[in-house]
């Protein structure tokens, strides 16, 4: 296949998928600098990945999610080692939000962030897919799991979520 090509389809792929990519990346990254380094490795990864794409295996966006979430999870352990090794400030300090009056909405959805943010590695992937409103199938083909398995995890995360939001006061 010419080069030329090949970096015009990858763009293609990219621009119509982008979205996934930034998905993934504000999932796993709270401060902008964090996700735009998480972007630009989700980006080359896929690249060094593209000519080993198989269409017949996978749909691009399945394929997309299955690099950028891997990407992501090893990004996270990286930069949470990396974190706890250089002594940054105290998590609630970094984490203070400024709420202001009559944002319920807000603030409900800030905690709902913050609850998908401190689930497991694979958790976190999947509710995120969930809240994508892809399919028990589609999930399970993303993340390597078998559609049971994504069921299960789901009930259990909703009523982990379900037990955090009963716990605080809005």
């Amino acid at each position: 296949m010419d080069a030329a090509i090949s970096t015009d389809q990858f763009l293609s792929v990219m621009e119509a998928h982008k979205g996934i990519i930034y998905k993934v990346a504000g999932a796993w990254c709270r401060q902008e600098e964090d996700r735009k380094d998480l972007v630009q490795e989700i980006i080359i990864q896929l690249w060094k990945a593209f000519g080993h794409y198989n269409s017949g295996q996978a749909q691009y966006s399945t394929w997309v999610y299955r690099i950028a979430l891997n990407v992501a999870i090893s990004f996270y352990r990286r930069e949470t080692r990396r974190k706890a090794a250089t002594g940054t400030l105290e998590t609630a300090v970094l984490e203070m939000v400024d709420t202001g009056p009559g944002k319920e909405t807000d603030e409900r959805l800030q905690w709902l962030q913050r609850f998908i943010h401190n689930l497991r590695e694979l958790d976190r992937a999947l509710i995120l897919l969930y809240l994508e409103e892809k399919s028990h199938q589609e999930i399970a083909d993303i993340l390597g799991i078998s559609v049971t398995n994504v069921a299960t995890k789901i009930g259990r995360i909703k009523d982990l979520l379900r037990q955090q939001f009963s716990r605080i006061k809005t």
